[in-house]
């Protein structure tokens, strides 16, 4: 009993998860679509009620062994050398496959996008499209993006991954991503992750090709995806507080100090200015941040600490760096 107990509340746990996670979804959607209607639905409504049998006889005789072992993805897994695949694997495509009828039929959908590592499995709802519901349907496959300079693709496998949930990934932190992403790859993914037309595009990479020590097209890039994830209010904020921690402007606002207070560590003013250092992480110890100040290496709201600076922290909110890119926050 105590078993079934304990089945039934992971049980709860996970749809309450579920749940949560579907709501937060929403949440982004809401954001990308920038207020366009749009409508969300759960292939769980669909199958909560339908048995294995009852799928076996609705949707598994319906599709040909012959043409799933001839995916190339099959292949490759059951060909020497390959892995293998499970059973539940190799199903997939058919459960992926029913969500496209399910959608054709209910809600008149008739064109599917996915990524070319999703091809296989798209082209099953197709198929089922056609010999149960005697329609047509489409599927618009996209390439996956390689990384040109490492040869990778971006994706969340690949690790380093940036999320759309702030709580995953900061603004800042999703905007720093994009800023640092490679020159010979930048001009394509302006094509693909911004809504930047054809003749802007071709403007900045113009300008680029004169000087891409510039970096007008990672700066370009990372401001518009930024906008179209997060707003552009928040876009905005993260593009003035990297130009404070980088030198550009002093000038914290308080939307700069919402972002910085997000990403730095944050320590409370007082007079001994060796300890403020050390306790912000800026050095290991008084002694240590001593030798820092006489060589010049910190500086507060840009300008330099001397063994013979006083009121140093004399701002509501200050930044304090060491060298080019430690900083941090120090608050009266």
């Amino acid at each position: 009993e105590n078993q079934k107990d304990k089945h039934n509340e992971q049980e709860q746990k996970t749809k309450k998860k579920n749940e949560q996670n579907k709501q937060e979804n929403m949440r982004q959607y809401g954001v990308v679509f920038a207020g366009k209607d749009f409508t969300v639905v759960d292939n769980h409504d669909w199958f909560k009620d339908m048995g294995y049998m009852a799928f076996l006889r609705d949707v598994g005789k319906h599709v040909p062994m012959s043409q799933m072992l001839g995916r190339e993805f099959i292949q490759t897994r059951l060909g020497e050398g390959g892995s293998g695949i499970s059973y539940a694997e190799f199903s997939y495509a058919l459960i992926q496959g029913y969500d496209f009828l399910y959608l054709y039929r209910e809600h008149g959908v008739t064109l599917q996008l996915c990524g070319a590592d999703q091809w296989g499995n798209s082209l099953a709802g197709v198929e089922l499209i056609r010999r149960i519901a005697g329609g047509e349907a489409n599927v618009l496959s996209l390439p996956l993006i390689i990384n040109k300079a490492t040869g990778r693709k971006f994706g969340k496998s690949e690790g380093g991954a940036v999320w759309l949930d702030p709580e995953q990934t900061s603004a800042y932190q999703f905007y720093q991503f994009w800023l640092n992403v490679d020159d010979e790859g930048v001009v394509d993914y302006m094509k693909v992750y911004t809504l930047l037309d054809r003749a802007e595009i071709e403007a900045v990479a113009r300008d680029f090709d004169k000087d891409r020590s510039s970096r007008i097209a990672q700066k370009t890039l990372a401001y518009e995806v930024t906008k179209l994830v997060h707003g552009q209010a928040k876009a905005d904020a993260v593009v003035h507080a990297t130009a404070v921690l980088f030198g550009a402007t002093q000038e914290l606002s308080a939307d700069v100090v919402e972002v910085l207070r997000g990403e730095l560590p944050v320590v409370k003013a007082s007079d001994d200015t060796y300890a403020v250092i050390v306790e912000a992480g800026l050095a290991s110890s008084k002694s240590e941040a001593r030798n820092f100040v006489s060589s010049g290496a910190i500086s507060v709201n840009g300008v330099k600490v001397t063994p013979e600076s006083e009121n140093v922290f004399e701002k509501p909110v200050n930044l304090v760096k060491r060298g080019k890119n430690t900083f941090a926050l120090v608050e009266q």
